[in-house]
């Protein structure tokens, strides 16, 4: 490992890259930044970009802390990562009932694992902040007409005319009111008791009331509760069944957006992004010499990148490198998204390399992405199959190369769509045009998803896990 760090410091562009004292939250702007919006008018964006530094943050430096350290715990086998939510929100999406549902599928889901696998869950939600998306082409084309491409609320608008697609600045602002409006109710709803594991009830879901899975869930939440009171029978009430400790996540996709709220805090060295607690990379955009790579290197927020089934052990090792070059804990997750058909050839070799190397990372999966596929009637969806196998084969290959799994990485809702097909219903393609009402991505219902959790806890109690 030492021939191979000297090897890659020798490199006078990585060498620059890594260099503490090079960086600014502004440093990014003299590299080349994939997948951002093109403004008309470059006054305007900058009027946008000082206001929105002026503003409060979203999250806090402690709150950021606290999650590097529980990540660093999840990294030596002591929590397991749920990380879930919206493919891209909406701003019109945020309401107290869709934060409320999105919120409790969560919950259930973690109780699910808690319950399951004997171990503490670290919560951390796709929200409060996940308005842009990269998209694959800059253009779009409809009937001969050529508009730019919808890249998230946070840009533009879904709507195909020429007023609704392009940038406007002041979505960056508008972003930020609906992120703290989404905060802060998350925030009231924990601290008001919602996630008290004495009163479960408070995240039921009206429409799978005749789910079949809801039987096997109410039987482990009352058994569960059963354990809770017998406890609480010895020992008094016990505080910390009361709350849980909840971060948001997004992909850190719009530059200009998170340079503003990068921050310097009082008793904190170094920046702080106060967007959100764990910022990620994509795919898209995660080349070495890239700008979301700079961006990303001076940061103190733990950190995520998306690793696809093209990644080589050469390209993944010097990235590793120039975003944890101290090799710190709970610094660094890599987000393994293959696709079911790529993995068993994909990840072995990248968790050998890591391994070899000594480099403490957490692996997370993330069967949803490199499982999209469309169909016929023009829908595109993810088939429950693919995502299921994906993730059984990533804890056995984990499990084989003597790494661990230490967490998932999920598109999902606790709203009643039909997007992706099969699960508990077994969804067919008829049955997308029924509900489907994503804008961008194929999202995994709550059925789906809690089916999802119960195979997690099935290959951690068949040794599924290292």
């Amino acid at each position: 490992m030492k021939i191979e760090r000297k090897r890659f410091a020798m490199n006078a562009d990585i060498q620059l890259s890594t260099s503490p004292s090079a960086w600014t939250p502004a440093s990014w702007q003299r590299r080349t930044a994939l997948q951002q919006p093109l403004y008309e008018n470059a006054g305007e964006l900058a009027q946008a970009t000082a206001h929105l530094a002026r503003l409060p943050p979203l999250v806090t430096s402690w709150e950021v802390l606290a999650l590097k350290q529980a990540l660093a715990e999840a990294q030596e086998g002591q929590r397991f990562l749920l990380q879930g939510g919206d493919c891209a929100e909406s701003f019109a999406d945020c309401t107290s009932p869709v934060i409320s549902n999105r919120l409790k599928v969560l919950l259930q889901m973690s109780l699910v694992l808690v319950h399951g696998m004997r171990m503490p869950v670290l919560r951390v939600g796709r929200f409060a902040g996940q308005y842009a998306k990269p998209r694959s082409t800059d253009m779009e084309t409809r009937d001969g007409v050529t508009l730019p491409s919808f890249r998230g609320d946070l840009v533009n608008s879904p709507e195909f005319t020429a007023e609704a697609r392009r940038a406007d600045p002041q979505r960056l602002i508008q972003a930020h009111a609906h992120s703290a409006l989404t905060m802060n109710f998350v925030r009231a709803l924990i601290d008001g008791g919602f996630a008290d594991l004495h009163h479960p009830e408070y995240w039921d879901l009206a429409w799978v009331e005749h789910s079949p899975l809801a039987a096997e869930y109410r039987r482990m939440v009352a058994g569960i509760g059963d354990s809770l009171r017998f406890m609480e029978t010895l020992a008094g009430p016990i505080a910390g069944f009361t709350r849980v400790d909840f971060f948001t996540s997004h992909e850190a996709l719009l530059l200009h957006y998170e340079e503003a709220l990068t921050r310097q805090v009082p008793r904190h060295p170094g920046w702080f992004n106060l967007s959100t607690h764990f910022p990620w990379i994509g795919m898209r955009t995660a080349a070495l010499d890239g700008a979301h790579v700079e961006y990303f290197r001076g940061i103190r927020n733990p950190i995520a990148v998306k690793v696809g089934p093209s990644v080589t052990p050469e390209q993944l090792l010097p990235l590793v490198e120039a975003l944890n070059p101290d090799d710190e804990p709970g610094r660094l997750t890599l987000i393994h998204r293959m696709g079911n058909a790529q993995i068993a050839k994909a990840l072995p070799p990248l968790l050998d390399a890591v391994k070899r190397a000594g480099r403490r990372v957490l692996w997370v999966a993330d069967p949803m992405h490199g499982n999209t596929e469309s169909t016929s009637n023009g829908y595109k969806t993810r088939r429950f199959d693919n995502i299921r196998g994906e993730l059984d084969q990533a804890f056995d290959i984990h499990a084989a190369a003597g790494t661990r799994l230490g967490g998932v990485h999920l598109e999902l809702t606790g709203e009643d769509v039909t997007e992706c097909m099969g699960g508990a219903r077994d969804l067919s393609e008829a049955d997308l045009d029924r509900a489907y009402k994503s804008t961008v991505d194929p999202r995994l219902n709550y059925e789906q998803s809690l089916e999802l959790a119960m195979l997690i806890v099935h290959k951690s109690q068949k040794g599924g896990r290292a």
